[in-house]
């Protein structure tokens, strides 16, 4: 079922979405090289109880850390431990909060002081593929032709789309309908309608789109070992537009 929220619900949304959108500035003023991925998510942690919020990735299906924090090859769903930053990672940071029984999501990939350039181009084209996909995410639209505009925007650039993962709505709970792919024909699937509110997530690899898993059972990684960029914001359909719930970011 995909629910169609009222502004109670996106307004009770939103204020989590801002929590979120507000822990991730913040990782960005303590980043840097010799932090390691635990002390980061303690201190995402730490912001998030402060205001009032409830890191939602905690204990969800088993998950150890209130973060997900990933870096280089990784693609998503990094646990936090004592690996530290060095110059020239890319990490990618997804954090999601509840509170008073609604959600938000977003992630940001970072850069640990200066890129090489094909990194830098990486996370640029990730980030503007994101900003296709919300430009197609109108009342009266098909879910596909968010999917469209970011694969198109991807594979122009030459890198490649993780199909394996997709987006997804967000509100009562973290994972809602309808998943929200990264690729694939315009005109399909449902239509667009005010109220509905989706986080949608490319993530974008330097090679090829194939993904493995780690023993961890979490973690996953480009196959080829090729870097991974990965950037997400939570959106709702309004009846003239989209508007960012994440926003700030």
């Amino acid at each position: 079922m995909i629910h169609l929220r009222n502004e109670k619900e996106i307004d009770a949304i939103r204020e989590c979405c801002q929590i979120v959108a507000g822990a991730l500035n913040y990782v960005k003023t303590i980043l840097s090289p010799g932090l390691s991925s635990i002390e980061l998510d303690r201190e995402i942690e730490s912001f998030i109880l402060k205001h009032n919020g409830r890191p939602a990735f905690k204990g969800y299906q088993g998950f150890p850390a209130s973060s997900c924090i990933s870096i280089n090859d990784q693609v998503v769903h990094g646990i936090p431990d004592k690996t530290v930053f060095e110059k020239g990672n890319i990490v990618k940071v997804d954090i999601g909060v509840e509170k008073n029984g609604y959600f938000g999501d977003a992630a940001k990939t970072f850069a640990i002081e200066e890129l090489a350039e094909e990194s830098s181009r990486l996370l640029k084209v990730t980030r503007e593929s994101l900003y296709e996909g919300i430009a197609k995410a109108q009342h009266g639209s098909r879910l596909s032709d968010i999917s469209h505009a970011i694969q198109t925007h991807v594979e122009k650039a030459g890198f490649s789309i993780v199909r394996q993962l997709v987006g997804h709505g967000i509100g009562t709970q973290l994972h809602e309908d309808p998943q929200v792919p990264n690729y694939g024909r315009p005109g399909k699937g449902p239509r667009l309608r005010e109220g509905i509110v989706l986080a949608i997530e490319p993530m974008v690899n330097c090679g090829g789109h194939k993904v493995v898993t780690d023993d961890d059972g979490w973690t996953i990684r480009s196959a080829d070992g090729s870097l991974s960029a990965h950037f997400e914001h939570t959106i709702v359909i309004r009846k003239n537009g989209t508007e960012v719930l994440t926003q700030g970011i």
